[in-house]
């Protein structure tokens, strides 16, 4: 029973920490990326929280997107030609959540966002930092956690604001020749925010099987959709379909199994398949601007080590397919747009609990 109850317990961070999430997260590259985590782990290396507990997460995400795709087909002659686009995403999280009651949470997330874009034969670099949208979701167990041991299913509802700033500009220099700066917004795959509100669903199912542990989760971000009234550039106009940039919902699914190590107390190990991405069309709102649609598949090996009240997460997913699908102006104008997409996304974090009752371990 014991073994079973631990295994029950480490499933509890793999599904809660797998994505290293606490709200909307996603996508790669030139898609989209503003926020690390929709982190719905209310456990920690002594099972489920007790009412009153805290936990709070510092988490980090980083990508280097380069491989550029039209559908699933790379473009490798931007590679040979000097003209792909580089973004470098360095996204942190810091999410506090509170234990209500045994089966109901609160997590307040905070992103913050560091980012460079640069195309390869361009005079310039931009880049941008700040505080991204936040969020705040209410999580809860639909079995009661005091009588549910080896498995259980997490809803979370949520509400994301637009705390972050959507049209970050850069005064640079765009050629050898200028004589004077000239003020250039960034892309909006480098934007602090998106420029509108959200409502976020997550969910999160786990299941212990001897030594093993499956586990699912995921969330989705229903934008307000729409235009966030950034104008691309000052060309931009002569499109005007894709003149502004567009509000965009976002998605992660996440499933795979985890596996304590025996011979190391508290260290367990996971691995997955990891989905994330953004649609052609929002739930809500119309699906014109511009927007750069398509989602990218990866195999992600990770380890959770836990310590008393510590807990520490790493992982790495190495995309297996990517995929820049068609927007809907591209569906209108009878064109196929790009994206550059990462090889890889680097994902850690680390949590502290603290208990309602000081010195008590569940």
């Amino acid at each position: 029973m014991l073994g079973t109850y631990r295994t029950a317990v480490v499933f509890a961070l793999a599904a809660g920490l797998a994505s290293f999430s606490s709200a909307p997260a996603r996508a790669q590259g030139c898609i989209v990326a503003r926020s690390s985590s929709a982190d719905m782990s209310p456990e920690t290396e002594g099972g489920y929280l007790e009412p009153g507990d805290w936990t709070m997460v510092v988490g980090y995400r980083h990508q280097f997107s380069y491989d550029h795709f039209v559908g699933d087909v790379e473009q490798a002659y931007r590679l040979q030609q000097g003209t792909q686009v580089m973004n470098k995403i360095n996204l942190e999280n810091l999410d506090v959540t509170y234990q209500a009651t045994s089966r109901f949470s609160l997590t307040l997330s905070v992103p913050v966002l560091l980012a460079s874009r640069r195309a390869n034969n361009s005079y310039y670099t931009s880049a941008t930092s700040g505080i991204g949208d936040t969020s705040l979701i209410a999580q809860g167990w639909l079995w009661n956690p005091r009588t549910t041991k080896r498995g259980n299913i997490s809803i979370g509802l949520g509400v994301q604001g637009p705390t972050g700033k959507d049209n970050e500009a850069n005064n640079v220099y765009t050629s050898a020749t200028a004589t004077a700066p000239s003020v250039v917004t960034a892309d909006y795959s480098i934007q602090p925010g998106s420029g509108g509100w959200a409502g976020i669903l997550q969910w999160q199912a786990f299941r212990a099987v001897s030594a093993f542990t499956f586990y699912t989760d995921g969330d989705y971000v229903a934008t307000q959709g729409g235009y966030n009234g950034v104008l691309r550039s000052a060309t931009a106009l002569n499109q005007p379909l894709t003149a502004y940039n567009a509000i965009q919902d976002q998605y992660l699914m996440e499933a795979g199994v985890a596996h304590p190590i025996s011979k190391i107390k508290g260290l367990t190990l996971t691995f997955g398949p990891r989905m994330e991405g953004v649609p052609a069309r929002d739930i809500w709102g119309n699906n014109l601007g511009f927007r750069r649609p398509g989602f990218a598949i990866s195999a992600e090996p990770g380890f959770i080590y836990s310590n008393g009240r510590n807990m520490f997460q790493f992982s790495v997913g190495k995309a297996i397919y990517r995929d820049r699908t068609r927007s809907v102006p591209d569906d209108i104008l009878g064109t196929h747009g790009d994206a550059a997409f990462a090889d890889y996304v680097w994902l850690a974090s680390y949590t502290y609990r603290l208990p309602a009752h000081s010195g008590s371990e569940h």
